[in-house]
């Protein structure tokens, strides 16, 4: 009998991943489920991107990059980072790996010891508590509600930091709630940082999906303070719908570039090289693509938001950003006969044949998460089949 390690023993599968699974199961059956849990665009990568991959091969360029990532993507980044936020880094400060999945991953592993605390806001993305985990850290949620917007308080970031906290993770736009933190609540968030000297975590994969008159901080502009203790974890995957090529990257302090890039070496050798070419011709060529696509999302939402608001039971914010709605669904769960919202999505994928994700995976109970990046056909639809499945049960 095989002993697996401590380490793996304690940790949550995705909802994501097996709600995802469960729904593809069914649509193998023939059932006609609607899938409103991906966590992708649903547009193809952009032809030029396609194309730059495609030569790069014909090139020969299939062989080992270094572990930290090509001197030209970097470049890239460095350009972007100079461009968007006129923030300025150098080659020894940008890490570039697997997806901004693994560069979290990574990022832990080289700077967490054993009993080292990072803070969470709740609702967050599944992965953050389990990688903290997986690099024997210790977790510490802060809980943002919905009268909060779902963003946490300088004050309540200072009464959770104790004398083992490591660093602090902001995630804007959110996912899962799709809410931006302003410049002035970053400032607060950061000040509280600064007289605590923790690092900050600054997740900003969904900053080119802002939706109204919204605008995107990272808190690494506000100050030279802010900047040296803020490591950005972003990458092409949403803005430029580049999910499967995985690359990310890290900008932050050398020294912790160095260590990050030093066990990649050990890891994953390089990022994959011809993905590596591709983002390339993403950040360095025409960007009209990620406007068409956000501008997309954002006529999904604008058509969709008042649907959902008109379900009985479901309490909803509107997002500022990302692709992603977080309806508070307890009240509907409840008048439809369910003991939790587990239940209820659950019901909702066999009975009405729509997948969504429960918020218990993201650390809000009360809450479902719908994504919007599918048609609005298909859209329209599946919010027409909850409204239904809530009338059909409701009980007064």
């Amino acid at each position: 009998m095989i002993n697996l390690a401590n380490r793996v023993q304690t940790l949550t599968p995705s909802t994501t991943l097996a709600i995802t699974a469960k729904a593809n199961e069914l649509k193998a059956k023939g059932v006609d489920i609607i899938g409103l849990g991906a966590g992708e665009p649903d547009y193809n990568t952009p032809e030029n991107i396609l194309k730059a991959a495609y030569q790069s091969m014909l090139e020969g360029k299939t062989k080992y990059t270094p572990a930290g990532g090509l001197p030209a993507l970097k470049e890239a980044i460095i350009n972007k980072l100079q461009r968007d936020q006129n923030l300025t880094y150098g080659q020894k400060e940008i890490m570039v790996g697997i997806g901004a999945k693994h560069v979290l991953y990574t990022l832990f592993q080289v700077l967490l010891n054993e009993g080292d605390e990072v803070i969470i806001p709740i609702p967050y993305w599944v992965s953050y508590p389990e990688q903290v985990k997986l690099a024997q850290g210790v977790p510490v949620y802060i809980e943002a509600t919905a009268s909060q917007s779902y963003k946490i308080s300088a004050d309540q970031l200072r009464e959770a930091i104790t004398d083992r906290t490591k660093a602090v993770i902001i995630n804007s736009p959110s996912n899962p709630t799709g809410m931006i933190y302003s410049k002035e609540e970053l400032a607060e968030l950061a000040e509280v940082c600064r007289e605590h000297d923790i690092l900050i975590v600054s997740d900003e994969i969904y900053e080119k999906l802002i939706y109204g008159q919204t605008t995107h901080t990272s808190v690494a502009e506000l100050s030279e303070d802010a900047k040296n203790r803020t490591i950005i974890i972003n990458g092409v995957s949403k803005s430029h719908s580049m999910t499967g090529w995985r690359i990310g990257y890290a900008a932050g302090d050398a020294e912790l570039i160095k260590a990050m890039t030093d066990l990649a070496s050990h890891s994953t050798s390089n990022p994959t090289t011809t993905s590596q070419y591709a983002a390339i011709e993403a950040y360095n060529g025409p960007q009209d693509t990620v406007e068409e696509m956000r501008s997309a999302f954002e006529s999904r939402l604008e058509a969709i938001f008042p649907k959902l608001e008109a379900i009985p039971g479901f309490k909803v914010i509107r997002p500022q950003g990302a692709f992603y709605l977080l309806p508070d669904v307890s009240e509907a769960a409840q008048k439809c006969g369910f003991a939790s919202v587990d239940d209820f999505v659950a019901a909702l994928l066999t009975e009405a044949n729509v997948a969504v994700i429960p918020g218990s995976g993201f650390g809000a109970h009360d809450t479902i998460r719908l994504s919007y990046a599918t048609s609005l056909e298909a859209l329209t639809e599946a919010v027409e089949r909850i409204h239904q499945f809530v009338s059909s049960k409701w009980k007064d």
